[in-house]
């Protein structure tokens, strides 16, 4: 099977994607009360890694886009709107970021543009 080169266009449609079902999972979240505040930090650390990895040139190669997750993980904390519990938020960021980075290794996954993942 060949490799199939990498395709920043897909990679930006596949974060916007992520971006807009993780802000629609937020508003659920939200109304849903203090018992789904763990879901809507987990759904605002993906709308921030989302929205940064998605700023203009991140994605354009994928050297590009893993040297900008490797940039996101070194960071100590993360701040970010909404958020309930810095700790749990700061542990949803990092997982997030990790998948993205097993995502960009092997370039699969980025196809995948339905709302739930």
């Amino acid at each position: 099977m060949d490799k199939k080169d990498w395709d920043g266009d897909a990679v930006r449609k596949w974060l916007d994607a992520r971006a807009i079902a993780a802000r629609s999972e937020q508003v659920v979240a939200e109304r849903g009360g203090r018992e789904l505040q763990d879901d809507c930090d987990k759904a605002s650390a993906e709308e921030m890694v989302c929205a940064l990895m998605s700023r203009r040139g991140v994605a354009d190669s994928q050297a590009a886009f893993a040297a900008a997750l490797a940039a996101l993980l070194e960071r100590n904390e993360y701040i970010w709107r909404g958020v309930y519990n810095d700790t749990r938020f700061d542990r949803h960021v990092r997982s997030y970021a990790r998948k993205l980075v097993k995502m960009a290794k092997t370039n699969t996954g980025f196809e995948n543009v339905a709302h739930y993942q």
